[in-house]
């Protein structure tokens, strides 16, 4: 459509306001949070004569249970009940995936902090006290720790996953230079501020409702109704916000709402469980660690012509979310590098660990850092730098993913070249080797770390949403959609998009909780999607109402539809204001008896992907960024710091650039501490050692780089992104992985005869045996 030159200079003054908008509009969240008024599990307001639960685990991580003595703790005072698998009323399996994990331990237990029963009492102190009273007897079995030993003795929780492209055999015959080579990538603990808890209430005619920290209510609402054996229009679930949930309670906040409703269903009270740190950390799963082995093969030239890996990943107990895991760590096995020639396979172990489960990059993580690992290996060989085999293989529009996926709006090669561009990384490695010249006792190390990284659910049935927005009588708006708050920031965004298409101050909005009775069937709030489905749900709703609002103003006003606009309060014919203010219009429409509810559901569009191939289009799109990390490491101590990390981020055109830019800084931090600190260790017994924060070691102030600094990439976003502003949830935290290499290019600089091993996280111990080995 034409536009006069009025129209044009009014969108060039409302593209400004909204730039202005975008830079000024804060979480909304911020205010209650720092002031302490935020509400999340333990701040709802109890029932009077709410029971406490406490759970009773296993001490052991594989055995047959002989016997348990209840007899005692049911005896002690205040003492309500305990629940075992035996007052299940419907079937004890809490399984999402596939059917292999009870929501109590039945004749045996398979890792240790395995649920045997729910103890419920009067207060919290006396459940505790109750629990050390039950007396067990365990007939221990053989126990898996490790991925590569459940391989060995044949222990797996479904058939291996393969995806490939071209010839690899053919092509390695081909290549100048082949290298092979395995990694390890350990787990890393959530931590999440607000441990896993649910609180259970009655309400009339047998109905539950349940306030959860999940990520996932309807998960929650469909797994409580068949352990209960109902429906689940008897079960509702209610999602304030979360403190924290990093994929920790996508899956795995499920068992605890299952088990104060059951209490609860036989109780007819309230019943309130929230685990205690230590609690949480035993019972709970981590994510995954993989043993993985590779093979790599390039020109003389320096392209990677053929690659193959295997992942071993430890899935623990039982299956949780590991086949979409390791689902996406083969999405992921290349980066951001394009291989004609590509054959990738990934195995779920089973072992005698907590079930792991969904962690910020959901495998994605874990398949990238072996393909880096490759790349440094075959830099050290060849003797050039990293840099250059990784420059000289980045992905290029309509280069071929190896699950057959073509590669549109590309921006691999833009981001990378722009961060050498405006971080001048010549000047950068320059400076790393004048230092490393001058200096003996501490060595620097650089290293490139390119990201790219698919944005939807890989399960595409789940790439879907709704919306449920009412306007009321007074003008203002309530919204409901199942997305979940746990500090990304998405409440503000969905504000932001009501507020825009109404024209309306963003005070005039109100985010509901998520709710299973409001908003049904919904997808968990996970895969970086949140915003992206509910945001584009709420979007529909929104301009559903707008149309019926100016077909209300377009007779009131005697003007066509077409003329009539909403902006700033007031409804405009053409680009003139007119008296109609919004809240009058609203009046109008309710006499006229128009509705001022709308309900929308939207499915991201073009995506399929066929499993029996393992082909197809699984992403809307992808985000594309290149960071470079700087390292000094003291090598008499074999302690280091980060020097800086710049990183050009793909964010397309940002609705919420600081959201967006806590969003990379924050990913970036968790990726380096799982890269470098974060260590989780288990005995051989399967007992977790790094069980408490004086064991295990998250980045604290004094480990956040000296500077942090992020340059938005120039694009023009996507179409199927909410208003183009890409999704930030996920690919940022790869960036972390640039801080191992950087580690060990500095290792490399004071010791030669290094031998570079891919064992992470590198910690301050292993980077001092490095230093050392002859």
């Amino acid at each position: 459509m034409h536009k006069n030159k009025s129209h044009t200079n009014l969108d060039s003054k409302l593209d400004a306001v909204t730039k202005s908008l975008k830079n000024s509009v804060k979480n909304r969240d911020s205010y209650t949070h720092v002031r302490g008024e935020s509400l999340y599990v333990d701040d709802v307001n109890i029932r009077q004569g709410t029971f406490h639960a406490v759970v009773f685990d296993s001490p052991k991580a594989h055995g047959k249970i002989i016997s348990i003595d209840y007899s005692k703790a049911e005896a002690l005072e205040g003492v309500e009940r305990i629940f075992t698998y035996k007052d299940i009323p419907g079937i004890n399996e809490i399984g999402g995936i596939i059917a292999d994990e009870p929501l109590f331990a039945e004749n045996e237990v398979h890792f240790w902090g395995m649920p045997i029963a729910l103890i419920v009492a009067e207060t919290e102190f006396i459940a505790r006290q109750a629990r050390q009273l039950i007396a067990i007897e365990i007939e221990e079995l053989p126990v898996i720790t490790t991925a590569k030993e459940a391989k060995e003795k044949g222990s797996f929780i479904n058939a291996p996953r393969s995806f490939s492209l071209g010839d690899t055999e053919n092509a390695f015959a081909n290549c100048e230079y082949v290298f092979e080579g395995e990694t390890f990538s350990n787990g890393q603990e959530h931590l999440y501020i607000e441990t896993q808890g649910a609180y259970a209430e009655p309400l009339e005619n047998g109905n539950i409702k349940i306030t959860s920290s999940t990520q996932g209510p309807t998960a929650v609402q469909a797994t409580t109704a068949r352990v209960l054996g109902l429906a689940m229009h008897k079960i509702e679930i209610d999602v304030t916000r979360l403190g924290g949930g990093f994929g920790g309670k996508e899956d795995q906040a499920t068992p605890w709402a299952v088990m104060a409703a059951l209490a609860t269903y036989y109780l007819n009270q309230s019943v309130k469980l929230v685990l205690n740190r230590h609690d949480d950390l035993r019972m709970t799963g981590k994510r995954h660690p993989y043993e993985s082995t590779y093979k790599i093969g390039l020109s003389k030239d320096l392209k990677i012509l053929a690659y193959q890996a295997e992942f071993l990943q430890n899935s623990g107990a039982a299956a949780d979310l590991s086949p979409a895991i390791a689902e996406r760590t083969l999405f992921h096995a290349t980066n951001s590098y394009y291989v004609p020639n590509v054959s990738t396979t990934v195995l779920s172990c089973k072992t005698n660990l907590p079930p792991n489960t969904a962690f910020r990059g959901f495998g994605g993580p874990q398949g990238m850092f072996v393909i880096e690992s490759a790349i440094a290996k075959a830099a050290h060989e060849i003797g050039v730098s990293s840099r250059q085999i990784q420059e000289a293989n980045l992905l290029d529009e309509n280069d071929t993913f190896s699950y057959g996926q073509i590669a549109k709006q590309v921006e691999a090669k833009n981001s990378w070249n722009s961060a050498k561009l405006v971080f001048n990384s010549d000047a950068l490695e320059q400076e790393v080797a004048d230092f490393n010249k001058l200096n003996s006792d501490f060595k620097k190390g650089i290293a490139f770390m390119p990201i790219t990284f698919g944005i939807s659910f890989t399960n595409t049935p789940m790439n879907h949403a709704r919306a449920l927005v009412h306007i009321y009588l007074d003008g203002s708006v309530g919204i409901s959609t199942a997305a979940v708050e746990m500090g990304q920031g998405v409440n503000t965004k969905m504000m932001q998009i009501a507020a825009d298409i109404f024209s309306i101050p963003i005070e005039k909005i109100k985010i509901e909780t998520t709710n299973t009775t409001r908003v049904a069937n919904t997808s968990p709030s996970a895969a970086s999607s949140t915003a992206d489905l509910n945001g584009k749900a709420l979007q529909m709703a929104c301009h559903a109402l707008l149309e019926r609002l100016r077909l209300v103003a377009s007779e009131e006003l005697n003007s066509k539809v077409d003329d009539i606009s909403l902006r700033y309060e007031f409804i405009h014919i053409n680009d003139k204001k007119s008296e109609l203010s919004w809240t009058e219009l609203i009046s109008k429409a309710m006499l006229k008896r128009v509705a001022l509810t709308e309900n929308a559901h939207y499915a991201t569009p073009e995506i399929h992907f066929d499993k029996t191939k393992e082909k197809g289009h699984p992403f809307a799109y992808h985000v594309y960024g290149t960071a470079i990390i700087t390292t000094t490491v003291d090598c008499t101590r074999g302690t280091y710091e980060f020097d800086s990390v710049k990183m050009v981020h793909d964010y397309g055109k940002s609705m919420s650039e600081g959201i967006d830019l806590g969003q990379v800084e924050g990913a970036l931090i968790q990726g380096i501490g799982w890269m470098t600190m974060e260590e989780i260790a288990y005995n051989e017994n399967g007992k977790l050692l790094s069980n408490a924060l004086s064991t295990y070691k998250i980045p604290d102030l004094f480990s956040v780089p000296k500077i942090v600094e992020t340059i938005p990439l120039e694009t023009e976003g996507h179409e199927h992104a909410i208003l183009k502003s890409k999704a930030v949830g996920e690919p940022p935290l790869m960036y972390g992985i640039g801080a191992y290499f950087a580690l060990q290019n500095a290792i490399k600089a004071f010791n030669p005869n290094y031998n570079l091993k891919f064992h992470a996280p590198m910690t301050p111990e292993k980077v001092l045996m490095s230093l050392y080995q002859k």
